[in-house]
């Protein structure tokens, strides 16, 4: 069995070769409503990191109109086959994610799912618990945000 990425880890450091993306928060129809004055200038900062059928990893940033961070996330997805050859995978979602506060601040939660993985059109049965994240968590989160923004197009 392989090793894990190093990077497909909640709050691990980010491959020093990954390019963020920046686009609009909203698509172009969204923008030329009346509704679309709300986000008008806002962008969105993703890295999208594949672990192949272990999973994956999805950073987020959302900028305001100033371009200033306000809401920041980092949400890892890790996949494993059942425990036998007609038992589901199972699935285990971990992520934290919420408002950067202009004092610098963060209100935020971190969420944990598990379960198996649906089959067909059957309803997930996952297990969802969610608690508040520790200071070292989100120093860990604010630290991604700089780092992300600072390698940003």
């Amino acid at each position: 069995m392989t090793a894990p990425a190093p990077w497909h880890a909640l709050l691990a450091p980010v491959p020093l070769d990954a390019v963020p993306t920046r686009k609009p928060v909203g698509t172009p129809e969204v923008l030329a409503s009346p509704e679309g004055a709300a986000i008008a200038g806002w962008q969105q900062v993703t890295v999208e990191l594949t672990a192949g059928g272990a999973g994956l990893r999805t950073l987020l940033v959302v900028l305001d109109a100033t371009a200033g961070p306000i809401a920041a996330s980092d949400q890892v997805l890790f996949w494993s086959r059942g425990d036998g050859p007609s038992a589901p995978a199972q699935v285990r979602q971990e992520s934290i994610g919420g408002r950067l506060e202009g004092d610098g601040s963060f209100t935020g939660t971190c969420w944990l799912v598990t379960g198996p993985e649906p089959q067909d059109d059957e309803p997930p049965q996952w297990e969802s618990t969610h608690r508040p994240p520790t200071a070292a968590e989100i120093a860990a989160l604010q630290q991604l945000v700089t780092e992300l923004l600072a390698r940003c197009p």
